[in-house]
């Protein structure tokens, strides 16, 4: 799912209209529209203080909003200085490995 798309579920879902939202965000409707139309050009794309307020708006996982804008979550890229060599490897597994990887990290909670 794109980030735009899953604005707009989750704007939905809320019953809000894009001119409440943009109300509450303090943009105009067409800057909602085209966030959730994907139509943003570079320099337009939310900012990560943009995607926490709208977060808020939407009663949304900020860090599922950011990681679908391409923007990596503040504790997620702590973790990866902390330990980027383990980062590297989970980034060259295949998919079938990772899985097996998640199903005993879910296993073990």
């Amino acid at each position: 799912m794109q980030f735009g798309e899953r604005v707009r579920e989750l704007r939905v879902q809320q019953g809000l209209t894009q001119q409440t939202v943009a109300d509450r965000m303090s943009v105009s409707v067409s800057y909602i529209s085209k966030v959730e139309n994907g139509k943003l050009h570079f320099g337009d794309y939310p900012s990560e203080k943009f995607i926490h307020k709208l977060a808020d708006e939407l009663k949304a996982d900020e860090d599922e909003l950011l990681l679908l804008a391409d923007k990596v979550p503040a504790s997620i890229r702590s973790r990866i200085r902390q330990n980027p060599e383990l980062f590297r490897r989970l980034a060259q597994m295949d998919r079938r490995s990772l899985k097996a990887l998640e199903k005993s990290l879910v296993s073990n909670k």
